[in-house]
């Protein structure tokens, strides 16, 4: 991201961070979407009954051609819309904090921070849209599974899924998974850190500027870096996903009490594996994601920098 001689952004520097955050994350979206019904399916009802047998090389696309024969293309797509809803927002407001953070904690011109300043810059960002962009997310969630249960009056949009949430089970329930959504704070604290130590690492190499690095080394840094933060983090996504999906329909269906008791009964009847269940898929849906997320961000935020210019802080020094 663009270094800045001034601890202060100007509303250019805003606007090009919060238009270039939206801009990738619509995209990685769309691009992705199909994974991500399939990955959120597998944590909230498990692994499913294929007609091949359930050979695992053919999980995912067996699973893809599953969802389109019942449900067509719109199955591959559903909550694609409050995805979209509320990632527009969250990368917007994500990568607009985290540079504001990066800026306040930094103490020189270089603007390079600390590892323990890396991760609170990530950490606050990562609270501030988690709490923004929680509803959608169980919007999302419920969307991508209601297909796959009988009795339940499917929602039909996203504003009307809002409402029925509020109208059914209260303000509480578009905050269904907070907490473990909070503690997914860490996989940005692990994610972040790690991909900028990456891109200062290639910047030296080719002995240039992390603002200079080429598509490749922004994919490659990206790439690594998820792959490593998804890995240590992934069990408070599937604790997350059930707490999200199981307030759909009455109120007597609930499983779990909250998230301690979700911990442990996924533990009893699954043991570690259960707080695994699509992490594959998972990998294999969010490291393109993220390469196609932070490579599009880097691009297109340097296309609205060089188009709007940062001006000169009257303060700066």
């Amino acid at each position: 991201m663009t270094r800045r001689d001034a601890h202060t952004q100007s509303v250019s520097c805003v606007l090009c961070n919060a238009g270039a955050g939206a801009a990738a994350g619509a995209i990685a979206a769309t691009f992705v979407c199909p994974l991500d019904v399939i990955k959120t399916r597998f944590q909230v009802h498990g692994l499913p009954q294929l007609s091949n047998g359930g050979v695992k090389g053919s999980l995912i696309v067996g699973s893809l051609e599953q969802i389109f024969k019942k449900e067509g293309m719109r199955g591959m797509y559903r909550g694609l819309s409050p995805t979209i809803l509320a990632l527009l927002p969250n990368w917007a407001v994500y990568f607009t904090m985290y540079d504001q953070l990066k800026s306040w904690l930094s103490h020189d011109e270089t603007h390079q921070l600390s590892v323990g300043a890396n991760m609170v810059a990530a950490s606050g960002a990562g609270a501030a849209t988690t709490i923004a962009t929680n509803p959608l997310w169980v919007v999302k969630t419920r969307f991508q599974t209601q297909g796959m249960r009988s009795g339940v009056v499917p929602y039909q949009s996203t504003f009307s899924a809002l409402r029925r949430i509020v109208h059914e089970e209260g303000i509480r329930g578009l905050y269904s998974g907070l907490v473990p959504a909070l503690a997914g704070i860490s996989h940005v604290a692990i994610q972040f850190p790690t991909y900028e130590k990456i891109k200062l690492y290639l910047a030296k190499r080719d002995n240039t500027t992390v603002d200079a690095l080429t598509a490749s080394d922004v994919a490659v840094a990206s790439s690594v870096s998820k792959i490593v933060a998804s890995t240590l983090t992934y069990p408070h996504e599937v604790v997350r996903s059930r707490l999200q999906e199981q307030g759909h329909g009455s109120h007597t269906e609930k499983r779990y009490l909250g998230v301690i008791d979700c911990i442990r009964k996924v533990f009893q009847k699954e043991g570690i594996p259960g707080f695994y269940r699509g992490c594959a898929t998972n990998l294999f849906r969010t490291t393109p994601a993220a390469v196609i997320t932070f490579t599009s961000f880097e691009m297109i935020h340097r296309f609205l920098i060089s188009l709007f210019p940062p001006e000169p802080h009257p303060h700066a020094l």
